[in-house]
């Protein structure tokens, strides 16, 4: 794939978020909520490059999580001062911190996959849709 007919990094990162394939935006890379297919069935990206990969997509999902829960106490703060009920706070604090991370799993995996295709693998042959590779042998 020519450098030109690459799609540019926002297109990339959007993909990711949308629970598709980064490189060619496929949809069909999961078989359920927590499961991913090895390759994507189009383009053959691997969703997966060994041991401790999925590190980054942990990192994502709490960074959101933590975001989240972060601008929730200071907006729910501000609206309520001086008033505040903390205990409504830490109750809905604790929900979305337990619920948060579940929804936002798949969306946090093939996120990080964007984000390492983007910075990574760029030049790399996985990179590249008409070098697909060969499913291996596990």
């Amino acid at each position: 794939m020519k450098a030109k007919d690459r799609p540019n990094a926002l297109v990339v990162l959007w993909r990711g978020l949308g629970r598709r394939c980064p490189r060619c935006g496929e949809r069909d890379v999961w078989t359920g909520w927590f499961a991913m297919r090895d390759r994507c069935p189009r383009c053959g990206l691997p969703s997966e490059r060994g041991e401790g990969y999925w590190l980054g997509a942990m990192a994502i999902n709490l960074g959101v999580t933590e975001a989240v829960f972060g601008i929730l106490v200071i907006a729910w703060a501000a609206l309520t001062w001086p008033d505040v009920p903390w205990m409504w706070v830490l109750v809905v604090g604790l929900v979305v911190n337990a619920a948060l991370p579940i929804v936002f799993y798949p969306f946090s995996k093939t996120l990080f996959l964007a984000v390492d295709l983007i910075l990574i693998h760029a030049d790399d042959r996985s990179w590249r849709a008409n070098q697909r590779a060969e499913p291996s042998s596990r």
